[in-house]
């Protein structure tokens, strides 16, 4: 099921994507929940955040 913009940003995650749709000014993420991929990645370089939406 795809994330949901919620009216209040979701704490503990920070993101600076500015070009997604859920940021939010001062570096907030708006999406209810977020996906991280994929299985098995050994580095923060292998990963992917599933959730983003271009604006």
């Amino acid at each position: 099921m795809k994330a949901q913009k919620s009216s209040n940003p979701n704490p503990g995650i920070k993101c600076v994507v500015n070009t997604c749709y859920y940021y939010g000014s001062d570096d907030h993420c708006f999406a209810n929940k977020i996906e991280v991929q994929p299985p098995n990645s050994s580095d923060s370089q292998d990963t992917d955040c599933a959730t983003f939406m271009p604006k």
